[in-house]
């Protein structure tokens, strides 16, 4: 039975990270961020809402340091699982996936970077807010305010949270 275990049952390595995952995808699609916050509600709107969130909580595993190196990596792992399957849902084939997922990963570090400087203070947090949440369409003030409000409240209550807990999808 455990050569038959081995060959045929795999073990799902990113399984520790999916309830944190489920729980990124869920807190983007609350409908504040696409009523008061003015997100886009595309697919392009969406996807943005998934990254701000995942670079929230990439940021907050990158601070607990080393033990959170394996799950914000199996985190992106989960992410490109993800949009690998959000756009074959979209009808687009093999060749065209891959190179989206390529350019979905590098706008992803980007926008990891961009968020980090802009909640540390160190960039301006709108500019990069509307040239990637916004796609460079400036919103009212009060939707960026709402927006940036929210994140770094989310934010906060992340910086509050254990490992365990984040990875148990414990994110609000």
């Amino acid at each position: 039975m455990n050569l038959f275990k081995r060959l045929f049952v795999r073990e799902d390595d990113r399984a520790s990270v999916r309830p944190l995952y489920a729980a990124i995808a869920a807190q983007a699609r609350e409908p504040h961020w696409y009523v008061e916050g003015e997100v886009p509600d595309t697919v392009d709107g969406r996807f943005e809402m998934v990254t701000v969130i995942l670079a929230l909580v990439l940021i907050r595993l990158d601070a607990i340091g080393d033990a959170g190196a394996i799950p914000a990596a199996l985190l992106a792992e989960v992410f490109v699982e993800d949009m690998d399957g959000q756009l074959r849902q979209l009808g687009m084939g093999d060749v065209v996936v891959g190179k989206h997922i390529g350019k979905m990963m590098s706008a992803l570090g980007g926008r990891l970077g961009a968020y980090r400087a802009g909640l540390a203070g160190d960039a301006p947090i709108d500019e990069a807010l509307v040239r990637n949440l916004y796609g460079g369409t400036t919103p009212s003030p009060k939707a960026l305010t709402h927006v940036d409000a929210s994140a770094r409240a989310i934010l906060d209550g992340l910086n509050h949270r254990s490992l365990e807990t984040l990875l148990a999808g414990d994110i609000a």
